[in-house]
């Protein structure tokens, strides 16, 4: 039998159930996917809690790594035995699994070079990384960005891939510890949001200035000292509530922060065009294959460890990319 994580009603790491189940066969147009390792994101902590809306009861997660054990008819881009790796939204929910049936349509294969756990820990967190780099703003080398969570697992790829592209990082953590690991991995300037004014920090290590765009994956504690660590026309990407929504704000106040610009990317537009996201891919994996991104997993779970794996996410306690190992 198989191993699945599912919740029956939303709300704490508590509705979690680690269950069996009958994999099956698959059907046209599908492959059975023996997962090796599955990423942990925070994203899966919002259709746990019911910010993100399904259907109920629901498999939870939406990136893992594995080995192809059978496929459906119709199915042509892959056989018996390839390792791929997938991540995407609702199309691709429930990855917290030992094995499954999965549309082929999202599967990535892996290049030599790459492992399972690798491809886990950087699938979503890695493309995401990509499109916020490569297609959300026109960087120019010598400007200065603003990220929050930068010792997190999307934190940590963005601060390196900033500065291959010759970007000056401000990054923001809680602690030391994450501090530390922040500046190994390309931080310039690092700023303690528990006890420091993060705009008024901002513009010192400016000049006044402010940055060119910040990447905020808090929400509602960070939003308006991000608006406030803009330069003039600066582009505010919010790509997360960690804090929790965003709440309603009138339009006018952007003119007032400088004629801002505010942005909610999600990452399945920018997979949606198969030849985007194989050039996203392209140069994700080139950039991990050559050793210029390093990916760090920093935790591991069991499968079945799967509520404390959503505390730990929650309470802050990660650093660099989470897997569960199967």
């Amino acid at each position: 039998m198989a191993k699945v994580v599912k919740f029956y009603e939303t709300g704490a790491p508590e509705v979690l159930r680690f269950e069996d189940v009958e994999v099956g066969e698959p059907g046209p147009g599908e492959v059975r996917l023996r997962h090796v390792a599955v990423g942990l994101n925070f994203a899966d902590t919002y259709f746990r809690s019911g910010i993100y809306p399904v259907p109920l009861p629901s498999g939870i997660g939406n990136e893992a790594a594995g080995v192809v054990e059978a496929v459906g008819a119709g199915v042509s881009d892959f056989v018996v035995g390839d390792r791929v790796t997938y991540t995407g939204f609702t199309n691709t929910l429930g990855a917290y699994s030992t094995e499954r049936l999965i549309s082929a349509a999202p599967l990535i294969k892996l290049p030599e070079g790459i492992s399972c756990e690798t491809a886990a820990a950087m699938t979503m967190r890695g493309l995401s990384a990509s499109y916020l780099c490569r297609r959300i703003y026109p960087f120019q080398g010598g400007e200065t960005i603003l990220l929050h969570a930068a010792a997190g697992g999307v934190g940590l790829i963005v601060s390196q891939w900033a500065k291959l592209l010759g970007l000056n990082v401000i990054g923001t953590v809680s602690t030391e510890a994450k501090a530390e690991v922040a500046r190994a991995h390309g931080c310039d300037h690092i700023i303690n949001y528990s006890h420091e004014d993060v705009a008024k920090r901002v513009r010192e290590i400016t000049n006044g200035v402010g940055v060119s765009v910040v990447f905020d994956s808090v929400g509602k504690d960070t939003f308006m000292s991000s608006l406030d660590s803009l330069k003039r026309r600066g582009l505010l990407v919010c790509v997360g509530t960690a804090s929790g929504k965003i709440p309603p704000f009138d339009p006018a106040i952007l003119a007032r922060k400088g004629s801002a610009y505010i942005t909610r990317p999600g990452l399945a537009d920018y997979i949606a065009d198969p030849a985007e996201k194989a050039e996203l891919v392209g140069e994700l994996f080139g950039h991990v294959a050559a050793g210029r991104i390093r990916i760090e997993i920093n935790q591991r779970y069991a499968l079945n460890d799967a509520v404390q794996a959503h505390r730990d996410l929650e309470g802050r306690k990660t650093t660099g990319s989470s897997i569960f190992v199967i």
